[in-house]
């Protein structure tokens, strides 16, 4: 006859060690590549999947060190307000000036971006301006 394990034979096994920390540099480089990831898909994308890079990137890193959560959040942001300018920019083609503000969301994204990457890069913290703060 073979018994049934009880619960108490094994000891309780997390799901998943925790993420282990990045060092500073590692730190910068995620940082950087949070903002260049999703400056390369709005642009290859007209704007519609920068989302997706900057969301990505932020749920794998952002437990991994306080530099690359501020700017993946910030990446975030940057994407969540974008898509806020965007989908109003959509009723507004009805008279034209929709298109004007759709195309000023996207040069807004990619400045941001490319100021963000350059800060991550050399290892400052960066705020980026006209932003909703969504995700800290």
């Amino acid at each position: 006859m073979s018994q049934q394990p009880s619960p108490n034979d094994h000891p309780l096994q997390p799901y998943a060690a925790a993420p282990a920390p990045l060092s500073p540099s590692e730190e910068r480089t995620w940082a950087t590549i949070g903002h260049v990831v999703p400056l390369a898909a709005t642009v290859l994308s007209a704007g519609t999947l920068g989302f997706v890079g900057s969301l990505v990137v932020y749920l794998l890193y952002k437990d991994r060190g306080p530099f690359v959560r501020a700017h993946t959040a910030n990446s975030l942001n940057v994407q969540i307000t974008t898509g806020i300018v965007l989908l109003i920019s959509l009723p507004l083609m009805l008279i034209l000036v929709g298109f004007l503000t759709y195309g000023l969301a996207i040069v807004y994204a990619v400045v941001l971006h490319a100021i963000g990457a350059s800060r991550a890069n050399a290892g400052q913290w960066w705020e980026p301006p006209f932003t909703l703060r969504f995700v800290r």
